[in-house]
């Protein structure tokens, strides 16, 4: 069924963060066991954009090259607030573009990084319950595979990465440290054959929209408005409500899908306030949105997901419960700021006067977080010093 039944780390979720968790343990000489109970290369509510954090990390792990052949560089965009419209340079620290792939892209891409370097990766699976020891401590996992065969799977650390439904988050009762108020509801499609250059976003008062090049030549078009307001029209229909959004906050962009093709697969994401869970206890740890969540007009979810599995896999392979609090602090420090920005653009309480200082603040952040991942040494004898400390 599984190669052994034990590992150093048996990382649940095989997303991006759990993905990217498995393949930078495993690349430090760990055994890793990555379970995840979806398909392989199977597609994922995703806000598709990357920050200067995670293009930079997926470069220093060799991996950028492998989304490049498939997504397209960008390195412009404009935000229009309202009719006046700004131009906003996309280069960062350690990057000099940004990128936006599909999920079935990346998480495909990392999935594969993983199993290349020596971790055990399998798909149709899913946790079962926890096992510790008499002092409460996770000591590993039963899980359940696709043909109902169930398998008690010893583990030094269980890494929660399967996402706001956390299997992880429910069995250790990881709490809340911090929530937002306020949450905001996406509607997207993937649309072939638009013409448009560079990343669009677009704000007018109470709504928001956007237009993403992402993989196979097709662009992500969200429609966003506050979570109340798509429940409150629940019966105007999703397609209805994502075309009478997308002409109120962005006329030229909707005009432009006339002579463009969906793939007519709207996706509806109805809103979830943002949260911030404890980063690990006794014999377990949290990764990605599992471990904390930012709303998606923030679009750094992804990225997040990448920092905190390169932040946890060295904290995880010192294996010190300094080196797990160092991972908690970090974490802790970088995500908070992220968290309030996300959340005060989630509220639509601003105007297209105040707006722009929120964005600041959003920059602001993620430029804090992309010189602290481009601080940390990349070399693997820095892996091993830190295994070894």
């Amino acid at each position: 069924m599984f190669a052994r039944r034990s590992y150093d780390v048996l990382v649940v979720g095989a997303r991006c963060a759990g993905a990217a968790t498995a393949m930078l343990l495993a690349r430090r000489g760990l055994r890793v066991l990555c379970i995840d109970r979806g398909h392989y290369g199977a597609d994922t509510v995703s806000t598709h954009a990357l920050a200067q954090g995670g293009v930079l990390q997926l470069r220093r792990w060799g991996l950028l090259p492998r989304i490049a052949a498939e997504t397209p560089a960008i390195r412009r965009a404009a935000i229009h607030y309202g009719d006046d419209r700004v131009e906003v340079a996309q280069p960062g620290p350690g990057s000099d573009a940004l990128f936006a792939p599909r999920r079935s892209l990346l998480d495909r891409v990392l999935v594969d990084a993983a199993r290349e370097a020596g971790a055990e990766v399998r798909h149709g699976c899913c946790l079962v319950e926890l096992l510790r020891r008499a002092d409460g401590r996770v000591t590993g996992a039963v899980i359940l595979d696709g043909a109902g065969r169930r398998a008690g799977i010893a583990a030094g650390l269980v890494v929660g990465a399967d996402g706001l439904g956390s299997a992880v988050v429910r069995l250790t009762g990881a709490p809340v440290l911090r929530q937002g108020l306020h949450a905001s509801a996406i509607l997207y499609d993937h649309w072939a054959g638009l013409r448009a250059e560079g990343l669009g976003r677009y704000w007018r008062e109470g709504v928001s929209a956007g237009a993403i090049p992402t993989s196979d030549g097709r662009h992500c078009v969200f429609a966003a408005l506050p979570a109340a307001r798509l429940r409150a029209g629940a019966g105007e229909g999703s397609a209805a409500l994502y075309r009478r959004v997308l002409a109120a906050c962005a006329p030229a962009l909707a005009k432009a899908l006339a002579g463009a093709r969906p793939e007519g697969r709207l996706t509806v994401f109805g809103g979830r306030r943002g949260t911030l869970r404890q980063a690990h206890g006794p014999g377990w740890a949290l990764v990605g949105d599992a471990a904390g969540f930012t709303d998606p007009l923030a679009l750094h979810g992804m990225t997040g997901a990448l920092r905190d599995a390169e932040l946890l896999a060295r904290a995880a392979a010192r294996g010190s419960a300094a080196a797990f609090a160092g991972y908690a602090a970090a974490r802790d420090a970088l995500s908070l700021p992220l968290l309030a920005a996300g959340d005060a653009i989630a509220s639509f309480a601003w105007s297209l006067e105040t707006l722009p200082a929120q964005h600041r603040a959003l920059d602001r952040a993620m430029r804090v977080e992309a010189e602290h991942l481009l601080a940390l040494d990349p070399t693997p004898a820095a892996w091993r010093q830190e295994r070894a400390a």
